[in-house]
C-alpha cells in the first residue's frame, strides 16, 4: 500500500491523466469524470473488470496489467493506495519527474473551489452519499459526486452535473476526508477502524472533529452511535445537526418499522414526516435521517427532503439481489467489519420471513481478521444461520503467518453452524448443499467475495427467477 503524501503540490492544469488502478470503483469513477471534462484518460489494472470495458467505450485507453509503456503521453499520474511502492508505471512516473497524485488529490483538484458535502464515518457512507445525490435529483438539482458504489437508480457511481454542488464519499482510512474544502460534513458513525494508519482511537476522533470543525457550513453527526457521541464534546462548529433516535437529536427518527422495507418518522423541530424506503434495515432508516439533515442544512424543508430520499433505490453491492434459484435467493453485501455485516444480515433478517440465513463471509485484510476474529465469529453466529467463511482478501497486505479465514471459523461456539473452505468452487457447492427452498444465502465482504455469485448460482441450478 502507498499511503498517499498529501503535501504534494497539484499540478495547474492536466491535459492527459493515467491512472494506475483505474479498474476500481472509485478510480473508474473519477476517470470518467475526467474524461467529461475533455481531460485524455489512460490506465491500468492487475485484471480485466468490466469498468475497464466501459472507460474504453467511452474513450480511455486501458491496460491489463502494468508496465511503463502504459503512461503513454500522460502528463499526470493518478494512483490509487492499494498499489504498490514497486509498481513500475508509478516507478517510472517519479523516475521521470512527473507529476504522481493520490487519487483523493486529483478529486481535491476537479472540485476546486465549488461548494462541498463530504459523507465519511466507518459505516454507511456509500448508501448515505447515494441518497444525498438520489435526493438532490430528485428536488431538482443536478450535484456533481463521487461514491463509493454504484447507485442504482443511475447506473454509475460518478458523474458531472450542471450545478456547482459536489456530492462525495469521503475516505477516512487514510487520512484523505480532511483534504478537501468541505462546505457541509456528514458523520454517519465513528467505529475504532483503519488504526493501522491513525495509532490509536484517540487520534481517530481527533481527525473526525477536525473534519467536523473545518466544514464552511455545517456539520451533522450521529446522535445514537457511541463514538460520534464521544467526538461531539470536541466539535466547536457553530452550526451541528444532530440525527437519530435520540430524544435530543435535532432530527429525531421514531415509529420504525422493519417488516419489509423500512418506515419510519422523522421530527425536526415543529415538522414531521414520514416515509418507507424500497430497500430494509431499520440502519437505512438513520442513514436515512443523516441524508435529510444535510439537505435540511441545504435549505430544504424536512418533508420535502424525506419524500425525494425515499426515492433512492439502493448501491451495487449493498445487499444486492443476484438470483434466485430453486426458491434459494443470492444476494451480496460490501459489509467487511463486525458493525456492518451485523446491520447486513439484521437487514436480511426482516425480509427472509420464514427462510434462513446462510452467510458466505470473505475475512478482508490480515490485520482486521487477526484483531477482530471474535467479533466476526460472534456477530455470524448470532446473525446467520449458517455461516460458510472463504479465505482472507488481503488486499494491500502482505500474509501474516497463521492468519486465515480459519481463525474466523474457529471462534465460533458451536461449529454446527459454520464451515471453512478455501476452495471457492467447494465453497459454492457446500452452500447450495445447505441451501433450501426460501432461504437467503449473503455474500459478505469488500474484497472480491461477489466474483463467486454465480458459482453459487450455477451450484443451485434450476431456472432463474431473476434478480
Amino acid at each position: 500500500m502507498i499511503r498517499p503524501d498529501l503535501s504534494l503540490p497539484l499540478p495547474e492544469t492536466i491535459e492527459a491523466a493515467h491512472f494506475i488502478g483505474i479498474g476500481g470503483s472509485g478510480m473508474s469513477g473519477l476517470a470518467g469524470m475526467f474524461l467529461e471534462r475533455g481531460i485524455r484518460v489512460s490506465g491500468s489494472d492487475r485484471a480485466d473488470s468490466p469498468g475497464l470495458r466501459a472507460l474504453a467505450a467511452r474513450g480511455a485507453r486501458v491496460s491489463v496489467g502494468h508496465d511503463v509503456a502504459n503512461l503513454g503521453d500522460a502528463d499526470t499520474v493518478i494512483h490509487t493506495g492499494a498499489i504498490w511502492p514497486e509498481n513500475p508505471e508509478f516507478v517510472a512516473a517519479k523516475e521521470r519527474g512527473m507529476p504522481v497524485i493520490h487519487r483523493s488529490q486529483a478529486l481535491h483538484w476537479l472540485i476546486g473551489s465549488r461548494p462541498l458535502v463530504s459523507v465519511a464515518g466507518a459505516h454507511g457512507k456509500t448508501t448515505s452519499t447515494g441518497m444525498v445525490v438520489t435526493a438532490l435529483r430528485a428536488l431538482g438539482e443536478d450535484p456533481n459526486f463521487v461514491n463509493g458504489g454504484v447507485i442504482a437508480d443511475l447506473g454509475v457511481s460518478s458523474g458531472s452535473g450542471a450545478d456547482d454542488l459536489f456530492v462525495i464519499e469521503a475516505d477516512e482510512s487514510d487520512g484523505t476526508f480532511l483534504l478537501y474544502d468541505t462546505s457541509i460534513a456528514l458523520i454517519t458513525n465513528i467505529d475504532p477502524d483503519h488504526l493501522d494508519h491513525w495509532g490509536s482511537r484517540e487520534a481517530f476522533d481527533a481527525a473526525f472533529a477536525q473534519f467536523a470543525n473545518e466544514a464552511r457550513d455545517a456539520a451533522v453527526i450521529s446522535a445514537d452511535d457511541e463514538g460520534a457521541r464521544r467526538v461531539r464534546s470536541q466539535i466547536t462548529h457553530p452550526r451541528v445537526l444532530t440525527f437519530g433516535t435520540d430524544a435530543a437529536a435535532d432530527i429525531r427518527v421514531d415509529e420504525i418499522r422493519t417488516d419489509g422495507p423500512v418506515s419510519f418518522r422523522l421530527t425536526h423541530g415543529d415538522h414531521q414526516a414520514r416515509a418507507t424506503l424500497t430497500i430494509p434495515g431499520a440502519h437505512n432508516a438513520l442513514n436515512a435521517a443523516g441524508a435529510v439533515a444535510v439537505l435540511v442544512a441545504l435549505g430544504h424543508e424536512l418533508d420535502a427532503a424525506l419524500a425525494a430520499v425515499s426515492t433512492f433505490g439502493g448501491t451495487a453491492r449493498r445487499f444486492e439481489l443476484h438470483g434466485t434459484r430453486r426458491g434459494v435467493s443470492v444476494y451480496d453485501d460490501y459489509a467487511h467489519h463486525p458493525t456492518e455485516v451485523a446491520a447486513a444480515l439484521a437487514a436480511a433478517r426482516t425480509v427472509v420471513g420464514g427462510g434462513r440465513i446462510i452467510a458466505l463471509h470473505q475475512p478482508h485484510t490480515y490485520s482486521r481478521t487477526q484483531l477482530m476474529a471474535g467479533e466476526f465469529a460472534d456477530v455470524l453466529e448470532s446473525h446467520a444461520d449458517h455461516t460458510i467463511v472463504l479465505d482472507v482478501y488481503g488486499a494491500r497486505e502482505d500474509p501474516i503467518p497463521g492468519v486465515t479465514g480459519e481463525l474466523v471459523s474457529q471462534r465460533f461456539r458451536d461449529p454446527a453452524h459454520v464451515h471453512f473452505e478455501a476452495d471457492w468452487q467447494a465453497a459454492a457447492e457446500y452452500a447450495a448443499a445447505v441451501a433450501r427452498e426460501g432461504d437467503y444465502i449473503v455474500t459478505l465482504g469488500c474484497g472480491n467475495v461477489n466474483l463467486i455469485v454465480p458459482q453459487v448460482l450455477a451450484a443451485l441450478g434450476g431456472p432463474d427467477a431473476g434478480a
